[in-house]
């Protein structure tokens, strides 16, 4: 049904290169594509086989020599078009036996695709050694860095040390306090860019678990316990006492954890828990969990979280400070060490932040196994522990005995000159009346202002205006009830 011509026609409509040479090696047809790629034209009846496949295919006085086998599989060879140039093309070369023996070539240009990957190579190349160029720049200005800031703090601690004057005293502790937040941002900076750079290396060695956490615990408990929280450290008691890990990298998770914890909470609870939840031979797994009852967050901005220099948004940044790393090089140090961090949240209800990771025990030093049920095992809730809905719900009995207690603690701290903490029990305040008429909301924002200012005399007659609002807001509260 089907004439050669019919075919032919067919043919020209291939994407790709159709060559078929007969018996001695001359093209018997060439398709559309082959004629446009090797620029013969219509002048291809005269091409041998040779002239396009020179390194497989000889020339002789009646045919050809083949250099190379055939058969359907794709190789890769160097087509020569008719002004001797050529191509990187992949092609099939099969023989074609019958009453007219002969080849047949199908084949497709690649040398676009082979660019692209030269150029890609390229590009990694390039930007490998643009990211060493970058870890060891890096590397230099945080030590250059870290030196004056180092030196400043020495001097400032010596100055601290023979200050009586109060005044001068609390602006000394500003300046320390402000070397110490450039030391942790440089650290931050350079682990950033080790991780980044793949060049971070963990040194596994063994170490008391427990000692640990009384570091961390220690590193932590005047800061949380200075803004008015509680907090709470609870270890499984089948834990071993010493197990094998890079002791510093774990330190440094759970103090971005805990940091943001406190930095994120202004009433309420801090708890670091620590469970043993399976054991293989000589290995455990121990599941961290850092838990806060602060500002919380939505669902839709938990991807943002452990994104580098990131924040939830930019009045984050603004309000608490931070580069937005530590979440990212906890993530990173986390998956190095083979587990993963989770996070579960709600706005205004608190924060946890959770991970696992497996650890070798000494030999010898594995703890006895007990109940299963002790696994789980957690300290009883001291009084006040609880943390409830209707805390954040102003004219509840909760709202209110909460406003209270901030409100005892912010005056507590100004009579103590401590104008930073009573700052920190304003903004507590301040959440805690979002709700709240327009009169109360005003009063806390003169409240604020003069705790801002230091005035001691206006933070005081705003305190008392507030007290008698949250009074006469109680006694409506008992009448309506």
């Amino acid at each position: 049904m089907y004439d050669e011509t019919w075919n032919h026609t067919l043919l020209d409509y291939a994407l790709e290169m159709v060559i078929i040479f007969n018996r001695y090696g001359y093209v018997h047809f060439a398709n559309k594509e082959a004629r446009q790629k090797l620029e013969y034209g219509n002048e291809m009846d005269r091409v041998h086989i040779s002239d396009i496949f020179p390194t497989l295919f000889e020339k002789t006085k009646e045919s050809y020599s083949c250099h190379c086998p055939m058969g359907e599989e794709v190789r890769s060879v160097m087509a020569y078009r008719k002004n001797t140039t050529c191509f990187r093309a992949e092609a099939k070369i099969i023989h074609l036996s019958g009453a007219e023996d002969g080849i047949l070539c199908m084949m497709r240009d690649v040398s676009g695709v082979h660019f692209l990957e030269k150029r890609v190579q390229q590009v990694e190349q390039e930007a490998e050694s643009a990211a060493k160029v970058k870890s060891e720049f890096v590397a230099n200005v945080t030590h250059e860095l870290r030196t004056p800031v180092n030196g400043i703090l020495g001097n400032v601690r010596e100055v601290m040390a023979a200050e009586e004057d109060l005044k001068k005293l609390r602006t000394l502790q500003l300046v320390e306090r402000g070397c110490n937040d450039m030391n942790n941002i440089i650290n931050n900076i350079l682990d950033f860019s080790k991780l980044e750079a793949g060049k971070f290396i963990l040194e596994m060695r063994s170490f008391n678990f427990r000692k640990m956490i009384d570091y961390v615990k220690s590193n932590h408990i005047n800061k949380i316990t200075e803004k008015g929280l509680d907090f709470f450290v609870t270890i499984s008691p089948e834990i071993p006492e010493e197990i094998v890990g890079d002791e510093l990298r774990i330190v440094q998770i759970l103090n971005n954890l805990l940091s943001n914890a406190c930095k994120f909470t202004h009433f309420g609870k801090v708890t670091l828990e620590v469970l043993k939840t399976a054991q293989e031979n000589n290995r455990v797994e121990l599941f961290f969990m850092v838990m806060d009852t602060g500002i919380g967050i939505d669902n839709a901005d938990k991807d943002k979280l452990f994104k580098s220099f990131s924040q939830v948004d930019a009045s984050i940044s603004r309000k608490y400070g931070g580069t937005g790393l530590g979440l990212n090089i906890s993530q990173q140090l986390i998956n190095l060490m083979g587990g993963a961090i989770r996070v579960e949240s709600q706005k205004n209800r608190g924060t946890t932040f959770s991970f696992s990771l497996w650890f070798e025990v000494p030999e010898g030093k594995m703890a006895v196994e007990k109940k299963t049920e002790a696994l789980f095992a957690t300290a009883a809730p001291s009084e006040g522990e609880a943390l409830t809905d209707n805390i954040w719900s102003y004219g509840t009995k909760e709202n209110y005995d909460e406003i209270k207690k901030q409100l005892s603690k912010l005056i507590l701290s100004v009579e103590m000159e401590n104008w930073e903490k009573a700052e920190t029990f304003t903004e507590s305040v301040k959440q805690l009346t979002e709700e709240a008429p327009k009169d109360m909301k005003t009063a806390v924002l003169r409240l604020k202002m003069a705790v801002q200012k230091g005035n001691y005399d206006r933070t005081c007659a705003a305190h008392e205006t507030l007290v008698k609002l949250m009074d006469s807001a109680k006694e409506n509260m008992n009448g309506t009830d």
